[in-house]
């Protein structure tokens, strides 16, 4: 199973809920890639992996210069392999229009036996916080879209935009994408303002929705930092009890 992992807003947990879930699903007992589709490689960082200068990554696999194979690094985590990106991924946008099937760069590098379905149980896709041809490509390649939320006051601005494109996806290009739910994510629910949203999200979107949420957690903002999922960290506090449980969904979601 693929899942693009999408919200053009930044900071509202997507790389916290790609790195981690792709980590708890791993450490249950699953084979997980998680594939790196942001200039930042924020994901990829988090999990201890850095490209050097002069190194292919997941740019190159997209311009067809390398196999998605040959990029492919190991992590901290037993079963969890990633796909990197670096910081050349910010030209992606001006060098992908020039080829053809330029939406379907990565659903092909997916396809190989060796890296698509027979490899791995789950595939994550780290998305670039846009809904440019990277995530447009991420839509293209998988099966479900995952959506982080954070309980803040403008939750629900773009969400309209992001649910538009992905209807666009799956009307043009991926007929069997679908939403596999809102993560409501960095909820303190000690505030009136973060009940109030997590109201509003589940009324709007009472079928798309997790029941899992994620708390505000000073680990989980700390685990990059150590290139290690808070699961790894700090297995007992509660953004890794939040994340596992999650990934208990995921699977029951199926």
């Amino acid at each position: 199973m693929i899942y693009a992992i999408a919200n053009q807003k930044g900071g509202v947990g997507k790389t916290t809920t790609a790195i981690n879930l792709a980590a708890c699903l791993a450490q249950s007992g699953e084979r997980v890639l998680l594939v790196d589709m942001d200039s930042q490689a924020n994901a990829s960082h988090g999990l201890g992996v850095r490209v050097s200068k002069g190194e292919p990554a997941i740019l190159e696999v997209l311009l067809g210069e390398v196999s998605l194979a040959s990029i492919i690094r190991s992590t901290p985590v037993a079963g969890l392999e990633v796909a990197p990106s670096s910081p050349d991924m910010a030209g992606a946008d001006v060098l992908l229009p020039t080829l053809g099937t330029r939406e379907l760069r990565l659903k092909e590098a997916l396809a190989g036996a060796s890296t698509g379905h027979a490899r791995y149980s789950f595939v994550f896709v780290d998305c670039p916080p846009s809904l440019g041809l990277l995530t447009v490509n991420a839509l293209v390649a998988a099966d479900q879209v995952i959506i982080p939320v954070q309980t803040e006051y403008y939750a629900l601005e773009g969400l309209t935009q992001l649910m538009s494109t992905v209807a666009a996806v799956k009307a043009r290009l991926n007929p069997s994408l679908r939403i596999a739910g809102l993560v409501l994510t960095m909820v303190d629910s000690r505030t009136t303002l973060a009940r109030q949203v997590e109201q509003e999200i589940r009324t709007h979107f009472p079928r798309l929705s997790f029941q899992t949420t994620v708390p505000r957690n000073v680990r989980l903002a700390e685990a990059p930092s150590h290139g290690l999922p808070v699961s790894m960290l700090d297995p007992h506090c509660s953004g890794s009890d939040a994340y596992f449980e999650l990934a208990l969904e995921v699977i029951d979601h199926g």
